[in-house]
C-alpha cells in the first residue's frame, strides 16, 4: 500500500520537467499483478507524462517497452560469470539483460548453502515448467543425491577435522595478519585437514 500510495502521488503530481526514479514497482504482490502495473506506469509515464525516468526491476518482460516505445532504452550492469559466481563489474551497459542472478546474491548475501542449493533446484522446476497432477514438482526434492561435505553449511554434521579448521579461521584477523603468518595459517590448516578415504 505504501508503495502504491507513493506511485499515485507520482502518476498524480509529475511533469515533462520531473526527473522519475522507480525502485522495484510491483514487488509487493503476485508475479503477474506487480507486472501488469509496472508495465502500465511505465506505460503512463511515457506516453502521458513524458518527464525523465529512470525505472530499475527484475521484471524482465519490461525490456520489451522499448520495441514499441520511441524513448524507452534498456540499461544494465555488466557482471560476469566465473566458476558458479557472479562478478559485478560496476560498469553500464546498453540492453537488458538476459537473466537473474537472483540466487547468486542470495548466496553472497548468506543465505545457507542448503537453502542456496535448493532455490536453483526450484529455480529450474519453475523454468521448465515442470507439473504434476495436483502438486507441482518445485515442491519436491530431487532425486540427485551429494555426498559432498561442506564446511561452512550448518546444516551438515561436523567432523573433527573440520571443527579444527573452523577454530583455527575464526581466530584469525585478515586485516592484521602478516604475509609470513598467512603462510603458516595456511600450513596450520593443511595440517587439520586430512584426504578423505579413497
Amino acid at each position: 500500500m505504501v508503495e502504491m500510495s507513493e506511485t499515485a502521488h507520482i502518476m498524480r503530481h509529475a511533469t515533462p520537467k520531473s526527473m522519475v526514479l522507480l525502485d522495484e514497482i510491483g514487488r509487493g504482490t503476485s508475479t503477474f499483478d506487480g507486472l501488469s502495473i509496472a508495465w502500465a506506469v511505465a506505460e503512463f509515464l511515457h506516453d502521458n507524462v513524458g518527464a525523465k525516468t529512470l525505472f530499475a526491476t527484475h521484471y524482465h518482460e519490461l525490456t520489451d517497452l522499448a520495441l514499441t516505445k520511441n524513448r524507452v532504452s534498456n540499461i544494465h550492469i555488466a557482471v560476469k560469470e566465473w566458476g558458479g559466481k557472479v562478478i559485478f563489474l560496476r560498469k553500464i551497459v546498453k540492453g537488458g539483460v538476459s537473466r537473474s542472478y537472483g540466487i547468486q546474491v542470495a548466496r553472497l548475501a548468506g543465505i545457507p548453502v542448503s537453502i542456496v542449493e535448493r532455490a536453483k533446484e526450484i529455480l529450474s522446476n519453475l523454468e521448465s515448467g515442470e507439473i504434476e497432477s495436483g502438486a507441482p514438482r518445485l515442491a519436491k526434492p530431487s532425486k540427485r543425491t551429494s555426498n559432498q561435505f561442506s564446511l561452512f553449511d550448518p546444516t551438515t554434521s561436523v567432523n573433527k577435522e573440520a571443527e579444527a579448521v573452523v577454530e583455527l579461521l575464526n581466530k584469525i584477523d585478515p586485516d592484521s595478519v602478516t604475509p609470513i603468518e598467512a603462510l603458516t595459517i595456511l600450513n596450520e590448516l593443511k595440517k587439520n585437514i586430512k584426504k578423505p578415504e579413497e
